[in-house]
């Protein structure tokens, strides 16, 4: 056997060895038919490899996308290890239908992958079952027979529900934070879970607490995770369970109802013993404090039903400030800052014959993150200067807007000055539009006034016609 054969056959073994270890990334859709008190999944599994960059799952119309786990496994046959590792989306059906999930990708790793999706069926409602606590079993009553009852005692939990909101009170347009979430004392005694319904009880608070009369930007919570927080000096673990900044759109009032939670509470045995149970499940309800936010109107100002309302600031770009007439130039308008930033709307371009701005190219970005939405909105705009001379921007385009923490309107304006040379092209629009036929001959034509009533001339023209055609008729009849 020659050395080279040798190398291919050394390559080969180690090509099989590296595809039995590649990593294969697919999505799993939850089963066809689910209750309305069930969740329905999306899982995305890689196997071999770590998940190092995912992208958002899909909205699925007819759930409410809620919470997000990832689980992780190796297994281990005759020596050959595999790794399995898996991020789950759950979603919470609105209503008792049928859903249809259409294909979607998902980026996994930074590679495409397919769903072909699915039709989902949600029946109604079914009982839950109550979760398999191992520390309320007692297995020596199968063998020495019942004993005196264990006695369980409620001890008293340190923790309670609330719905906090930034602001008492708000201007139209200005957004207000809500955030629900469940404070549980450092030195809480009590023991206290999470129920297995949880994710159907945040898709029934949401319902509740989201006001009809609001722009809502959800800040999207999937993770359930303790936050160490001291309140009047108390130590408290902080959990977010939903949380959200409403707009309102109007000055109705918003009213946010009392809300319940139910969590999983254990009683305790008094009178522990290794053989007896420790525990046993109960049900804690907690609840909100239903609350009420003022909504102002807007001082008065002719585009009072117009402005957007926040705190914002101009980023500005400009292709060249040293042009040519009727050569064209890009300018980046940009609102940046706090407040509802997909009710932007494109700022005010001045009528003028100095320059031609044609509709922009639109780009929106969002953050919602620290309990407040923060964002920018960019307006792309392609100009054609027509005259020449020296213009600042801010008398062509500028964007009114109320500040809710000055209390006052404001104008973003440009910084930029422009100046331009050559010809002017005030002309060139009509130069260049083809006239037509008509006054291509307007010099052959003689500079004389005539009369456009001619419609006796042609009624006599038509009846001398129809005479001599009647009379070659009779002609060629009699002549056969």
């Amino acid at each position: 056997m020659t050395g080279k054969r040798i190398l291919v056959i050394i390559t080969l073994i180690f090509t099989f060895c590296g595809a039995s270890h590649a990593q294969n990334i697919k999505i799993l859709l939850g089963p066809d038919n689910i209750a309305q008190n069930q969740a329905f999944t999306i899982t995305v599994e890689v196997q071999n490899d770590r998940i190092k960059s995912i992208d958002n799952f899909p909205e699925i119309p007819g759930f409410d996308r809620v919470g997000q786990s990832s689980s992780s496994s190796t297994n281990i046959i005759n020596g050959q290890y595999s790794t399995t590792q898996s991020i789950i989306q759950n979603y919470v059906p609105m209503k008792e239908g049928t859903v249809v999930i259409k294909p979607f990708t998902i980026n996994v790793n930074d590679q495409a992958v397919s769903s072909p999706g699915k039709r989902v069926t949600i029946g109604p409602a079914i009982q839950q079952q109550r979760r398999y606590d191992p520390f309320s079993y007692d297995p020596f009553e199968e063998f020495f027979g019942k004993r005196k009852p264990q006695e369980f005692t409620d001890v008293k939990e340190d923790a309670f529900l609330a719905l906090t909101i930034d602001k008492d009170e708000v201007y139209v347009g200005e957004g207000l934070t809500v955030t629900l979430g469940l404070f549980v004392a450092a030195a809480n005694q009590a023991e206290l879970d999470w129920p297995n319904d949880l994710s159907e009880q945040l898709a029934e608070i949401k319902k509740q607490i989201t006001p009809s009369n609001c722009w809502e930007e959800n800040f999207k919570i999937n993770n359930l995770n303790r936050e160490s927080i001291e309140i009047n000096g108390k130590r408290y673990g902080h959990y977010k369970l939903f949380q959200a900044s409403f707009f309102p759109l109007n000055t109705e009032e918003i009213k946010f109802p009392s809300v319940p939670l139910d969590m999983v509470k254990y009683k305790v045995a008094k009178n522990p013993s290794f053989f007896g149970r420790s525990r046993k499940a109960d049900t804690k309800i907690f609840h909100t404090k239903a609350k009420t936010v003022k909504v102002k109107e807007l001082p008065p100002h002719p585009l009072r039903d117009q402005v957007p309302v926040g705190k914002y600031y101009l980023g500005e770009e400009l292709s060249s400030e040293e042009l040519q007439t009727g050569q064209s130039f890009t300018y980046q308008f940009t609102v940046q800052g706090e407040g509802n930033i997909s009710a932007i709307d494109a700022p005010t371009v001045a009528e003028s014959k100095d320059f031609d701005f044609y509709a922009p190219n639109i780009n929106q970005n969002i953050n919602r993150s620290n309990n407040k939405v923060r964002g920018s909105k960019s307006f792309d705009y392609y100009v054609i200067p027509n005259e020449p001379g020296k213009y600042d921007l801010k008398d062509y385009i500028s964007l009114v807007y109320f500040d809710p923490y000055k209390e006052e309107y404001d104008t973003l304006k440009s910084q930029f000055s422009v100046n331009v040379s050559g010809e002017s092209k005030k002309n060139v629009s009509i130069s260049s539009n083809d006239l037509g036929s008509f006054y291509n001959i307007i010099d052959l034509e003689k500079n004389t006034l005539e009369s456009i009533n001619k419609a006796g001339i042609v009624k006599l023209i038509a009846n001398i016609f129809i005479v001599v055609m009647l009379g070659l008729t009779i002609f060629f009849i009699f002549r056969k």
